[in-house]
C-alpha cells in the first residue's frame, strides 16, 4: 500500500510540473524513486506458504514460516482454534510446555511435541508490519481406531440353538472408524438365514435362528486408514442338548479278539462321555480301552474289548450328558465263528523228515493190508474147498466104493489110501486101507487141481481182490 501511495504522488507531481523541469525537480525525482526502491527492497514479505500438516496423535509436529527481509520486525505463532498466542518471535509465550520455536536461515520453525487431538486445527504466522501481514496452515492429528469394550459385545456370548442375538461392536478415533465382521475359520455369515457374505458391515451383526453351525469365533475389525487397526474376538456359544450317532449298532467278533467300538457326539455345553455295560460305568484298564477326541462341539468315543470272552457279549451303552440334557446309544456285541486259518507251509528239510517217518509207516501198513487180503482169500479159498470135501469124505462112509475113486483121483500122483478127508481132519471107517499113513498135507507141496476148482465163487473173488490191490499198489508207489 505504501508503495502504491508513492507512486501516485510521483505521478501527481509531473501533472503539477509538466514543463517546468529544474535541477531542484528532477533530484526530487530521484529521491523518491530511490526511497520507493529502498522500501520495496525492504519489506518483509513470506517466501512461502504454511504447508497443511498431518500427524497421527503422540507424534511431533513442525509447521515452517519462512519471512523474507523481515528487518526489525517480529513473527508470531497463534493458535485460531484456541485463541492462544503461542509464540512471539524466539520466545514461547504459551503454558503448554509441548510448543518451541527455532529459527534457522529465515524460516521460523513452530514444533508441537506430542501432538494431542486438541492441537488439531489452524496456525497463523504473523509479521507486526503496518499494516499486518500473516499466512495460516492446518495441522491435522488423526487417531488410529480404538474399540470401545463397554459399549461393545463381551468377548464371550450364549445363545440358545434357534434364538436371535445382536453381537455390537463400538469404536472410535479420527476419522470416524468403519466396523467389518468375519468368522475366524473363514466360513460364511448367515445373515437373515437367506444371505451369506465374508464380511459384513456394520456396527451390529444381526443373527436369526442361530444354529450350531454358526457357532464360533467372529472378528469384529475397526480401521480409518490409520494404522494400526484393530480388531476384537467375540465367541459365540450356541448351546442344545446332547446329540448321539452310532455308526455300527451291531458288531460281531470271534472270541479270543480284540473288538472296537464307538459312538458320535454333539453337545454344547461340553457333554460328560462315558461307556457302560451291565448297569456299570467302563473304566480304562488291561480288559478295556477308551479314547476321546474332540473338536469343538463335537467328540468321538472309542472303546476297544481286549480278549474277547462269553461274558464280554452284549449291549454296550454310550451316554452323553450336559446341564440341558442327556442321551445314549447302544451297540450290541455279539459272537461269530473264528474262521479257519489256510495250513503253513513246511520247509524241505521238514518235508523230507515228514516223508521218511510216514514212508515206513505206509509200508507197513500196505504189507499188513496185503498179508490180510491174502490170508483172507485163502480162508475162502479153504473153506469153501473143505466144506465140500467133508461133505464128500462123510458121504463116503455111506457109499466107500464111489468115494473112493473120487479120493484116488483127487489124491496128488494118484496114490491111494491118502484120503482128502484127512485135510479137514477126520477119517472115514472105508479109509482103513490107508491108516498108517496121517493123510495130512506137507507144507510147502502145492495141490493142483485136475478137474475143477474145489469152489468157483471163492476164486472169482479171488480174481477181483487181486486185481483191486494190484490198482491200489499202483497208486499207491505214484503218490511216494
Amino acid at each position: 500500500m505504501f508503495i502504491i501511495t508513492v507512486i501516485k504522488l510521483l505521478l501527481i507531481a509531473l501533472n503539477i510540473f509538466p514543463s517546468r523541469f529544474t535541477n531542484r525537480r528532477i533530484m526530487f525525482l530521484i529521491y523518491m524513486t530511490n526511497l520507493v526502491t529502498h522500501v520495496m527492497m525492504d519489506e518483509p514479505r513470506f517466501a512461502q506458504p504454511i504447508p497443511n500438516v498431518t500427524v497421527a496423535v503422540g507424534r511431533d509436529a513442525n509447521l515452517p514460516c519462512v519471512v523474507e527481509h523481515l528487518g526489525g520486525y517480529k513473527v508470531a505463532w497463534i493458535h485460531i482454534d484456541r485463541q492462544m498466542i503461542l509464540t512471539i518471535h524466539r520466545h514461547v509465550i504459551s503454558r503448554i510446555p509441548r510448543y518451541s520455536i527455532t529459527y534457522t536461515d529465515n524460516t521460523w520453525l513452530l514444533h508441537v511435541n506430542q501432538a494431542h487431538q486438541d492441537d488439531r486445527g489452524y496456525y497463523m504466522c504473523q509479521v507486526n508490519t503496518n499494516p499486518m501481514i500473516s499466512q495460516v496452515g492446518y495441522l491435522q492429528v488423526v487417531v488410529p481406531p480404538n474399540i470401545l469394550d463397554i459399549e461393545s459385545t463381551p468377548s464371550s456370548v450364549a445363545v440358545r440353538e434357534n434364538q436371535n442375538i445382536n453381537m455390537t461392536c463400538r469404536a472410535d478415533g479420527f476419522p470416524t472408524p468403519k466396523i467389518i465382521w468375519r468368522r475366524e475359520d473363514g466360513e460364511e455369515i448367515a445373515v437373515e438365514k437367506k444371505k451369506k457374505v465374508l464380511v459384513y458391515d456394520g456396527d451390529v451383526l444381526p443373527l436369526t435362528k442361530v444354529s450350531r453351525n454358526e457357532m464360533g469365533a467372529y472378528l469384529c475389525i475397526a480401521t480409518n486408514g490409520v494404522p494400526p487397526s484393530v480388531s476384537k474376538r467375540i465367541i459365540l456359544d450356541v448351546e442344545f442338548s446332547p446329540m448321539i450317532w452310532v455308526p455300527n449298532q451291531l458288531v460281531g467278533a470271534p472270541a479270543g479278539t480284540d473288538v472296537t467300538i464307538d459312538c458320535h457326539t454333539e453337545a454344547h455345553p461340553k457333554a460328560i462321555i462315558y461307556w457302560v455295560y451291565n448297569s456299570v460305568m467302563v473304566l480304562p484298564s488291561k480288559k478295556y480301552k477308551t479314547d476321546y477326541t474332540e473338536n469343538s462341539y463335537r467328540a468321538h468315543m472309542k472303546l476297544t474289548i481286549r480278549n474277547l470272552q462269553y461274558g464280554d457279549f452284549g449291549n454296550y451303552r454310550c451316554i452323553s450328558k450336559n446341564s440341558l440334557g442327556e442321551t445314549e446309544g447302544s451297540i450290541r456285541v455279539y459272537e461269530i465263528p473264528l474262521p479257519s486259518t489256510p495250513s503253513k507251509q513246511v520247509t524241505h528239510t521238514t518235508v523230507e523228515s515228514r516223508e521218511s517217518n510216514i514212508i515206513p509207516s505206509l509200508r507197513n501198513d500196505t504189507t499188513k493190508s496185503l498179508q490180510t487180503d491174502v490170508y483172507g482169500m485163502k480162508n475162502d479159498l479153504f473153506t469153501g474147498s473143505g466144506s465140500s470135501l467133508a461133505g464128500s469124505g462123510s458121504s463116503s462112509a455111506a457109499s466107500s466104493s464111489s468115494s473112493s475113486s473120487m479120493q484116488t483121483s483127487l489124491l496128488p500122483g494118484g496114490a491111494t489110501g491118502n484120503s482128502l478127508s484127512a485135510l479137514s481132519g477126520g477119517g472115514g471107517a472105508g479109509g482103513g486101507a490107508g491108516a498108517g499113513g496121517k493123510g495130512s498135507l506137507a507144507i510147502g507141496k502145492s495141490m493142483f487141481y485136475t478137474e475143477r476148482p474145489p469152489n468157483s465163487n471163492a476164486a472169482a473173488g479171488l480174481l477181483h481182490r487181486l486185481s483191486c490191490l494190484s490198482a491200489g499198489l499202483i497208486l499207491l508207489l505214484a503218490t511216494l
